[in-house]
């Protein structure tokens, strides 16, 4: 054994147990404990002198090691006279060089007071109560360890300090904390996200139902929906829906509601309330929580007192267009939408035709700041435009290949555009056959493999796609240089300097609809 834990077992070295530990009583025998140790609440072993005898000081020190993750041996002014330590991350972080200071000296300020406690303690009873103090450890770190002390003998005898560490204890305290807080956190940011939810459901002006997806009963109505359905929110949740409808549009929205469980979305429907005081186009989607299932219902009003105090033929007309297949938008002569069908609102994936009045058209057609802008001259300069084709771009980044027609109507006030959009992604194009000229030019190119050089070949085939490419722009643009410059990524002058060096300036001389004035 270490000379040191010899040295603690002498000092430490436990008295007869006679005068400690409470033996088996007679029946004639009080078995009342002692008032300290019926405050304290210990329980002696019955005959420790006949089970344990005398223990040696080697076993005593061994024990108290064995049982303490450290302790001190005291004298009875409270002066450190031996340490030793029963853990080995204890070792590491206290700092050893203790013995001959008070042992209150070597804990935080705030947790002195429990020490001496502790030491007035032991003077009235040889075994105190459990007692937090708190070390500094050399990395800055507070570590916490629980006390209780043992005078072995008797009056001005050693006191022998136990210690516990609450290392473990106090990191899992710590991460109790930390879990708590982090369920604090995220109830409120979960009470914000509800509290804006709320808000923006009753403030949007579109009228939104939630319904329970099996029973297709009401759950959420927000007041909008409810002045549409004429019934305060509040009396409208409960209700199965559709509920006020006449038979042909109550089959429709059960139809809707269907697909829209199947393929969580369906296309929209038209319905109307049973008296026929108001229609409505009826929209749905899937929403899922948990293991819940709902369906999300707008209810758009559809005007039709204006078309109603139309004739009967241009009410048809009207009708005809909202309907279409195709995509039809009106915009005013800087390109902002005045109003467009449901078609190109579902291509441009928008609920309500007021998110798109007012915006520009080039948002949603074609590449930004090219192939509107070439619609546009082109309308300004001529009133009708065939087949330009070019994409169409949805708000959640879907992309729809489109062929553009468009028209100018001109007013007293001010001139307005027609735009008649063909989704032709599914159409099955075949390749456009070759002209005569591109087939002279294989030819002459295949001829020449091995008679001329690679390099040459190449060079002379990149002029020859280039000038290709250059004729297709002026087609596309009706000769419109600027706007040809922007859909082949050119600058102006770069595109004249490349059409004089083709020749191509004498070929479209004539055919040229722009002005001096337009190129600078």
């Amino acid at each position: 054994m270490p000379v040191k834990a010899q040295a603690l077992a002498k000092k430490c070295s436990i008295p007869q147990p006679t005068s400690t530990c409470r033996h088996t009583p007679s029946p004639g025998e009080s078995r009342a404990k002692p008032a300290a140790e019926r405050d304290l609440d210990v329980t002696l072993f019955n005959t420790p002198q006949d089970r344990l005898g005398t223990l040696a000081p080697q076993m005593a020190a061994a024990l108290i090691e064995g049982l303490a993750d450290i302790a001190f041996v005291l004298d009875p002014a409270g002066l450190i006279q031996d340490i030793a330590f029963g853990s080995d991350d204890l070792r590491n972080e206290l700092d050893a060089n203790w013995i001959g200071q008070p042992w209150t000296a070597t804990v935080s300020l705030d947790t002195r007071p429990n020490l001496e406690s502790l030491l007035d303690e032991s003077k009235q009873q040889r075994l105190t109560r459990w007692r937090q103090a708190t070390h500094r450890g050399r990395r800055g770190a507070d570590i916490p360890v629980q006390y209780r002390l043992l005078r072995l003998k008797e009056e001005d005898s050693p006191i022998l300090a136990i210690g516990r560490s609450l290392q473990g204890f106090v990191v899992l305290q710590q991460q109790l904390i930390d879990a708590q807080q982090a369920l604090e956190r995220d109830y409120w940011r979960y009470r914000q996200i509800e509290t804006r939810y709320r808000l923006l459901f009753r403030m949007v002006g579109e009228a939104i139902l939630i319904l329970d997806a099996p029973t297709q009963r009401i759950v959420e109505a927000n007041p909008t929906a409810g002045q549409c359905l004429g019934e305060t929110p509040a009396r409208l949740v409960g209700r199965h829906f559709p509920e006020g409808f006449d038979p042909e549009s109550t089959q429709a929205i059960n139809g809707l509601l269907a697909g829209a469980r199947t393929a969580g979305r369906s296309d929209d429907v038209r319905a109307r309330l049973s008296d026929g005081a108001e229609s409505f186009l009826v929209s749905a989607s899937l929403l899922r929580q948990e293991n819940a299932s709902f369906i999300l219902v707008r209810l758009m009003p559809i005007q039709t007192d204006a078309i109603g105090s139309l004739p009967e033929v241009k009410s048809r007309y009207l009708y005809l267009i909202e309907n279409a297949p195709d995509a039809v938008v009106i915009t005013d002569a800087e390109g902002r939408v005045l109003t467009a069908n449901t078609t190109f609102l579902s291509l441009i994936e928008v609920a309500a035709e007021q998110q798109a009045r007012g915006e520009p058209l080039e948002r949603w057609l074609g590449r930004p700041g090219v192939d509107v802008n070439v619609l546009l001259a082109n309308l300004r300069q001529d009133t009708k435009v065939r087949l330009f084709s070019t994409i169409l771009r949805g708000e959640y980044g879907s992309t729809t290949d489109v062929e553009v027609s468009a028209t100018s109507v001109r007013t007293a006030e001010r001139p307005y555009f027609g735009f008649f959009i063909r989704d032709i992604g599914r159409r099955l194009q075949a390749e456009p056959p070759a002209t005569p000229e591109q087939n002279r030019w294989l030819d002459q190119l295949t001829e020449r493999v091995g008679r001329v050089p690679l390099k040459e070949l190449v060079r002379e085939s990149t002029d020859t796609i280039e000038r290709l490419c250059i004729e297709t722009a002026l087609k596309l643009t009706g000769d419109n240089r600027a706007s040809a410059a922007e859909l082949l990524g050119l600058s102006r002058q770069s595109l004249y300097v490349k059409i004089d060096r083709y020749g191509l300036a004498a070929e479209h001389a004539d055919q040229s609809v722009e002005t001096p004035a337009q190129d600078s």
